[in-house]
């Protein structure tokens, strides 16, 4: 009678085993080292002093930041093409020790003149230096948009941290570069203004601003623009894949002088499953309007085959999937041209920090200003769960 028992025992246990090892199986294939984000915070507001000169250069355009976390510092690059000093990143202290930005929380702490391969410095107007991002060896990528309407085509440079000196140059696919009959390639001032490397420093990732030439129409109130981002693989330094990145439409209000403009100057890499952060930023006119979207490369199409979009059927293409994380007009806060942002320490209450800095365009109404951020990750088991169960709650 025993045995007969047990017969019908081991099954029973099978049957409660098989749903542990299906989740747990399901668990270990999981990206359970991808990031994404269930709340953000706004932790405070600093601005730099206006025309603030510093080591004999002017400080300002700062179109992208960077962080080391080695020494607690980040490096802002400035899109001056030479008319005010040099092409030059500038080394920034942001104290974020209390949990919260302070309006005195930033110093300047030092300068580097970029070097071309031969040890020289730029010539005014070859560069329009707007991304930059640290890699591990203490060096850091910088891109340029060039300048399309001279032909100047945009670049993706390593520079020695230390020294500035030029380092090397990754190749830039040719249905990027401009030409002579304005039929391809980067549209002036639209181009390279975004950079981001993964945590485990093997991809790079760089978009268009707008879309190319061949891509479609650039961005204008209530349309969107077809954006490309651009995967590098660190390895080999060669680019490997690109996605289509579609930016909101924009409504202006009270567009009194005519003017707008928006785009995607910067991407920041959460994890290394392509997970990243999107920062759009428009000029509608009357002030600007700036959204951070949450971005996965996951599902999305790789299109670094076709040449022109318009040539094909885009509506089968899958771009990436956004979603709105923070759209920066519901902060009481006067917002400059937000351009560049950067992962910074973790706060003493756990939280990880983010930071986000305006270039002033050298204007005198404008502000270099810095707002800094905390946000919450989602739990990957929380996650796992929500994608097995859609009506999971906690």
């Amino acid at each position: 009678m025993q045995s007969f028992k047990k017969i019908f025992v081991f099954p029973r246990i099978i049957y409660l085993l098989i749903p542990i090892i299906i989740i747990s199986f399901v668990f270990t294939n999981f990206s359970s080292n991808s990031v994404e984000i269930s709340s953000i915070d706004f932790i405070g507001e600093a601005t730099l002093q206006k025309s603030l000169i510093f080591k004999e250069t002017e400080v300002g355009g700062l179109s992208g930041i960077t962080y080391n976390a080695k020494n607690n510092l980040y490096y802002a690059i400035s899109d001056d093409r030479g008319q005010k000093a040099a092409a030059r990143f500038y080394t920034l202290k942001i104290d974020l020790s209390k949990g919260l930005l302070e309006k005195d929380g930033i110093i300047p702490v030092s300068v580097t003149t970029l070097l071309n391969e031969n040890g020289q410095i730029f010539r005014p107007g070859e560069t329009d230096t707007e991304g930059i991002a640290l890699t591990n060896k203490a060096t850091v990528f910088v891109s340029s948009e060039g300048d399309a309407a001279k032909l100047i085509n945009p670049f993706i440079k390593e520079f020695s941290l230390s020294s500035g000196r030029e380092i090397a140059t990754l190749s830039i696919p040719n249905k990027f570069l401009p030409d002579k009959t304005n039929q391809k390639g980067i549209r002036n001032n639209l181009a390279f203004e975004s950079l981001t490397i993964t945590p485990d420093n093997k991809h790079l990732f760089t978009a268009t601003e707008n879309a190319l030439i061949q891509d479609g129409v650039v961005a204008k109130p209530n349309i969107g623009t077809s954006c490309r981002i651009l995967q590098y693989n660190l390895l080999n330094k060669q680019p490997e894949k690109e996605f289509l990145y579609q930016t909101e439409p924009v409504t202006p209000f009270l567009n009194l002088i005519g003017k707008f403009a928006s785009g995607l100057p910067d991407l920041l890499a959460l994890d290394n499953q392509g997970h990243l952060l999107s920062l759009e930023r428009s000029f509608t006119g009357l002030g600007f309007a700036i959204s951070l979207f949450q971005v996965s490369l996951e599902e999305a199409n790789d299109i670094h085959n076709i040449d022109s979009l318009l040539a094909v059927d885009s509506k089968n293409i899958k771009p990436v999937k956004k979603k709105l994380l923070l759209d920066l007009r519901k902060l009481d806060v006067l917002l400059d041209n937000i351009e560049g942002l950067t992962l910074g320490p973790k706060l003493p209450n756990g939280q990880q920090s983010l930071i986000l800095i305006s270039d002033n365009n050298f204007n005198s109404l404008q502000r270099t200003q810095i707002l800094a951020f905390q946000f919450k990750v989602e739990n990957p088991l929380i996650r796992l769960l929500r994608r097995v169960l859609p009506n999971f709650k906690l």
